[in-house]
């Protein structure tokens, strides 16, 4: 993204109030799109009708999701709300996207296998874990050590979508292989700590201060830390991040050709297939519902339609004559 005063001040004020680096990218992006859409012009010359203008546009002429369109209204609310201090209207009139209902992609279980094969660490393990645990891809890059409980094989999920937290299963394969992970990760710890500029790790909102050691201490550390350190652009301090979330999605898309899968992967997939495979080992819904964080049980039961048979469960009268006796 090409850069501008403007946009980084858009960029330094989200961060200030902690928003992730993907959402800030993506706010700032649509607001350059904005801007762009109005011949460049200022959006504090900007307004409602202008606004609403650009989500026609959207839903018309760029045929955008239902959710990319509210992502979008999202991010001009924060614009003009905490930005320029001249918040939009509650009752905007705007073309409306309209819903279009895809089923996801899902993975057969020796897919899943060939796909895994392609993989090394640490890429693997995060594979293993979405399609294992049913985590996103923003939720395995941000697991630190003291999320793993091995006692009782499980997960803990912090601040995860719409800010819930969950608990979710944990594959017990997957016990020595996290383990050598945390080693890993506390033995980075002991080599920053001997560079008198590092500040240990970043911390969620608040809890920095409220636990000032926490960020040199091994259990807050990431599981899967970056190979490098990286300067802190709120906190202005040096420190170790976890691993870029494109580099994960980049080598899950380098072992879907090199498994020769023709099917479209992504990261969400192997959590899609995570909760599809459950559903079709007989699990509850009810439980796959609270293990992936849907708020709705109906977000959920999308899967059931993996699953069923033909159109709406309909079996092929074709299907039928099999079997039976040649009259010819």
């Amino acid at each position: 993204m090409m850069s501008s005063p403007f946009l980084d001040y858009v960029e330094e004020q989200m961060l200030l109030r902690r928003y992730r680096p993907n959402t800030v990218k993506t706010y700032q992006h649509w607001i350059k799109y904005y801007i762009v859409f109005n011949n460049k012009r200022h959006p504090k010359q900007l307004g409602d009708d202008d606004v609403e203008r650009f989500l026609t546009y959207l839903s018309v002429e760029k045929g955008v999701a239902p959710r990319t369109q509210a992502l979008v209204l999202n991010a001009l609310s924060f614009l003009y709300k905490e930005i320029l201090d001249k918040p939009l209207g509650l009752q905007l009139q705007f073309q409306q996207s309209k819903a279009n209902r895809k089923l996801p992609t899902v993975l057969l279980p020796n897919e899943i296998l060939d796909l895994l094969s392609c993989l090394k660490p640490p890429y693997l393990t995060m594979a293993q874990l979405m399609y294992g645990s049913g985590l996103r891809k923003s939720e395995v890059i941000r697991l630190r050590v003291k999320d793993i409980d091995f006692d009782y094989a499980g997960i803990e999920v912090w601040d995860a979508k719409g800010g819930k937290h969950r608990r979710v299963t944990l594959a017990r394969e997957l016990f020595p292989i996290l383990e050598n992970h945390i080693n890993f990760s506390i033995e980075l710890l002991k080599q920053d700590l001997n560079n008198s500029e590092f500040r240990g790790v970043s911390m969620p909102f608040g809890l920095s201060k409220k636990y000032p050691r926490a960020p040199t201490d091994p259990n807050w550390q990431y599981l899967f830390p970056s190979s490098r350190l990286s300067f802190d652009k709120v906190a202005k301090e040096l420190k170790r991040h976890h691993i870029h979330p494109s580099a994960l999605r980049k080598a899950i898309t380098t072992a879907r050709h090199c498994a020769q899968i023709e099917k479209s992967v992504t990261c969400h997939t192997l959590r899609h297939s995570f909760a599809t495979h459950l559903l079709q080992r007989g699990a509850d819904i009810r439980t796959i519902q609270a293990q992936l964080g849907h708020t709705d049980v109906r977000t959920t039961q999308i899967y059931t339609h993996v699953l069923q048979m033909g159109a709406d469960g309909v079996t092929s009268p074709l299907s039928l004559l099999s079997g039976q006796p040649d009259k010819h």
